[in-house]
């Protein structure tokens, strides 16, 4: 069986995306194999455990959520990152809910997609050991893409959706897609949760938390 461990399977049915995305991996000394159907892509790694996949989320035929759902019936645990220029909440949700790696919309940032990449390869390569409590936060959120940590600490402070977006000049369902993704990466249910694991890592002064807003 070939060693495909470190190999990055990119599935997307738009072939100049395709295309771009596997020069883009390819630049940085990746090894990738690219597939534009679901099936084809599942038909080749039957028996195999690819490094790590870019999976667009809406593909004719098979869909990326259902490519993820037959590689858990196949109980192949692989780092999924969905790429999607159609991405909402609740898709995002659902995904991470399930077990993905990342979610970035298209289009995208370069290195965005090659840090998290590189990411779920290394964390693919030495998974986070048993740990007490506090290193386990403090891996976790290590464990963030760069984006994800710059909507962490503010997302921690108090701050809402509208004003992190004008903080990073960025759209507010930017915001709200990666708030989800924090939360989620975090097994956060609620914010007061974030509130408390930054505080816990040591990133926060309680008494640097931001107060409401009064009424005027």
């Amino acid at each position: 069986m070939p060693d495909t461990h470190n190999t990055v399977y990119v599935v997307d049915d738009d072939a100049g995306m395709l295309e771009s995305t596997q020069w883009l991996l390819e630049s940085v000394g990746l090894k990738v194999k690219a597939y534009s159907d679901g099936r084809q892509f599942l038909a080749a790694v039957e028996d195999q455990r690819p490094g790590c996949v870019v999976l667009d989320i809406r593909m004719p035929g098979l869909g990326g959520l259902n490519v993820q759902e037959e590689l858990q019936k196949r109980g192949l645990d692989v780092p999924i990152i969905f790429v999607s220029g159609h991405a909402d909440v609740p898709i995002v949700v659902r995904a991470f809910k399930s077990g993905a790696f990342d979610f970035i919309e298209k289009p995208f940032n370069e290195q965005l997609l090659l840090d998290s990449v590189q990411q779920a390869l290394q964390d693919a390569d030495d998974p986070v050991p048993n740990a007490t409590p506090a290193a386990s936060t403090e891996a976790l959120i290590a464990s963030m893409t760069r984006r994800e940590k710059d909507v962490f600490l503010p997302l921690a402070q108090g701050y809402t959706s509208k004003e992190i977006a004008e903080q990073l000049d960025v759209s507010v369902k930017t915001i709200d897609l990666y708030r989800a993704r924090v939360m989620k990466r975090l097994g956060a249910e609620r914010l007061p949760d974030v509130t408390g694991l930054a505080i816990a890592a040591g990133l926060l002064n309680p008494l640097e938390l931001r107060q409401p807003a009064q009424p005027e």
